[in-house]
């Protein structure tokens, strides 16, 4: 990552904000990870979950989602789909909302480690307010995506940028609301630990950096060989069925599973909805298995966007109008 923004960083001139966040934020997601040595084997169990969320939820609410939006803002920008002062604000709240709340949007991870009531409101609320800047860049880039017929230029990155919108809509569902959903007090007394926590995992971590990856990796395909046109088909094929299995999974088992947990959690405890007994029961077996379709077209969309892939990498046909393509430095 610094080989390609440490030129940027040395040219002169420009508006650097959106480049210093990006940076910044590259920089913290390898270093946060030093929070792991703060606890040893021996530490106590309540010490150690405090720092084990530090590695664990701030790198996803803090510096990553700082990364996510800044490098958002840098495509958004370049292409002209963002202007420089929206995207530029959209980052530094991101940044702000981190510096002021990232900290305390961490304990509502920790009920069970002796945290109060009021400590946890507060988590849960920081936590909350967090998604709120990639979701208003990601509306943005969609009221002007419609756009997209008058410039022909923009048929080449249509998909792309349906991953980068997809990327805000799984923000807003994944971690916005699947995400409070289980934050408040009220909520982690009964789901704690619960099936409810792998449907906001899913959504949030594959639906927003998942997406995020795979945008990055046709925009750099799209780099390499520039000649090379994506096909309709394998995308469409690709994208939909990533969605459509994700939400699949989350509809059809993750989710079921996670209520049927929570009324036995409220009726009988916490202990009860998380036992063997309870969880091999036959209805929550067959809704496991259920889960296999949504598994089948996550995979199917999966492997075709892997052929995509390849078959762009192996094209080396250079088109008779193809210029080289000249890249301005993104502190500019």
């Amino acid at each position: 990552m610094m080989r390609g923004i440490w030129p940027a960083l040395r040219s002169r001139g420009g508006d650097k904000n959106l480049l210093a966040l990006l940076t910044s934020s590259v920089v913290a997601i390898g270093l946060f990870y030093g929070a792991g040595l703060a606890y040893g084997e021996r530490t106590s169990l309540t010490v150690m979950e405090y720092w084990r969320w530090w590695v664990v939820h701030l790198w996803v609410e803090g510096f990553f989602e700082v990364f996510a939006t800044t490098a958002l803002a840098f495509v958004f920008c370049t292409l002209g789909l963002v202007s420089r002062p929206m995207a530029t604000a959209a980052s530094l709240a991101s940044a702000s909302l981190f510096m002021l709340g990232g900290i305390p949007g961490t304990f509502h991870h920790l009920y069970f480690a002796g945290t109060t009531t009021p400590v946890m409101a507060v988590g849960a609320a920081f936590s909350a307010l967090e998604v709120v800047p990639l979701i208003v860049l990601g509306h943005e880039a969609w009221d002007n995506w419609r756009l997209k017929d008058r410039a022909p230029w923009m048929a080449d990155l249509k998909w792309p940028l349906m991953c980068f919108v997809a990327v805000a809509f799984w923000n807003m569902l994944g971690a916005g609301v699947f995400g409070f959903m289980i934050n408040p007090p009220i909520s982690l007394y009964y789901i704690q630990g619960q099936n409810t926590t792998p449907v906001h995992a899913h959504a949030a971590l594959f639906g927003v950096y998942g997406f995020l990856a795979l945008g990055f990796t046709l925009l750099v395909l799209r780099y390499v060989r520039p000649a090379y046109r994506l096909s309709p088909g394998l995308m469409k094929i690709a994208f939909w069925g990533l969605n459509a299995g994700l939400v699949l999974m989350i509809s059809t088992s993750l989710l079921p599973i996670g209520i049927i947990q929570f009324l036995a959690s409220v009726e009988y405890g916490t202990w009860y909805s998380r036992s063997e007994a309870f969880m091999q029961q036959p209805i929550l077996q067959n809704l496991r298995w259920v889960r296999t379709f949504g598994d089948v077209v996550f995979i199917v969309g999966a492997v075709s966007f892997a052929l995509q892939v390849v078959l762009g990498l192996a094209n080396r046909t250079i088109a008779a109008d193809a210029q080289p393509v000249a890249l301005e430095p993104v502190g500019r």
